[in-house]
């Protein structure tokens, strides 16, 4: 997946508290509607990054979109420093990027992508064969790359037998790390968790006291707290918790994310999780110089090349180009929690 907007700010995202948040909390963080139209005119709400709450755990972006009738186009474009994580609610998507990878994602399958030192992929809608424009409903995230990882070569894994743990009143699929004891085999690089959780009436879950953590309602609604927490808005739960209860409507479905606090300093934009300025510089540098390079160049280029898109791909053909960059460096921003 890809950030399509026009016009996108640099986010600075300071490290975390090593000790994270006062301890546990409830803080709900509004989503926002981001204009991308184009080439995905769907309806994207993101949560993740805020001001004041720039990551929770490694996890740096985080959009929902859909349900929308809608057939997803997205060209082939770069990432650097950071994981994808696609995870389709309705609608089939296929996936192509530059280590090879041809693949389609359906719901309940997982598609994780390292960017590492530069990928491109490209995401298309699969028609249904009875015609007309697909139902459209998913996840986007994003996961920083610890320092020590996010100079490596990229890499691409599906999972579509993802385990599932039933425990006091809910049933959840782990989508990365680690849940009430069951591990997920995607491969990350910081300690993190993603789960997928249904539930109806009063549910307990297990959380690891060490890690920051933060749920998003997907359908119904939830009593945390003794506060509620509707579909919509991110709600920020801060460390210490070794279990979290919660009254839920009859056919709640809300993401778990947590991780331990991230301690570097990211700088995001566009496409780029990076460390400063001139990093990320270079990175969007690479791909425009990429586009004049020759076909039998492309593939040895730093992002590679996305098969299928050729000049004679008819409207698949062609690529992503970068936003300009602003014309100020950056200013760090706080984190508020």
């Amino acid at each position: 997946m890809t950030n399509l907007e026009v016009s996108p700010q640099q986010e600075v995202c300071p490290p975390a508290n090593p000790e994270g948040s006062s301890g546990p909390c409830l803080q709900l963080w509004p989503e926002r509607q981001v204009p991308l139209g184009g080439v995905r005119a769907m309806n994207v709400q993101r949560t993740l990054p805020q001001r004041g709450l720039p990551t929770i755990g490694a996890w740096c972006f985080l959009d929902s979109f859909g349900p929308d009738r809608t057939a997803m186009s997205v060209l082939p474009h770069p990432h650097i420093g950071l994981q994808t994580v696609t995870w389709p609610l309705a609608g089939t998507i296929r996936h192509r990027d530059s280590v090879g990878s041809d693949v389609v994602v359906r719901p309940g399958e997982l598609n994780i992508m390292t960017a590492g030192h530069g990928v491109s992929h490209s995401e298309f809608a699969v028609l249904p064969p009875e015609g007309g424009l697909p139902l459209q409903r998913g996840l986007q995230l994003w996961a920083a790359l610890p320092d020590g990882e996010r100079h490596r070569q990229p890499a691409f894994e599906q999972h579509r037998d993802l385990p599932k743990v039933a425990g006091d009143g809910f049933t959840a699929t782990v989508m990365v790390g680690q849940l009430g004891g069951v591990a997920s085999p995607a491969t990350m690089y910081s300690p993190i968790v993603g789960a997928d959780i249904s539930c109806g009436g009063s549910a307990v879950l297990p959380l690891n006291e060490h890690f920051e953590h933060g749920i998003l309602v997907l359908d119904g609604g939830l009593t945390l707290d003794g506060r509620e927490v509707p579909p919509g808005p991110l709600g920020y739960l801060g460390t210490g918790r070794r279990e979290l209860h919660v009254e839920a409507l009859p056919g709640t479905r809300f993401l778990l994310i947590g991780g331990e606090p991230f301690q570097e300093e990211l700088l995001m934009w566009w496409n780029f999780v990076g460390r400063t300025h001139d990093e990320v510089e270079q990175a969007r540098d690479a791909w425009e110089a990429q586009a004049a390079l020759p076909d039998g160049e492309i593939s040895i280029a730093r992002y590679g090349l996305v098969p299928g898109h050729g000049p004679d791909a008819g409207p698949e053909s062609g690529r992503i180009p970068a936003p300009p960059l602003p014309a100020v460096r950056l200013t760090p921003r706080k984190r508020a929690v």
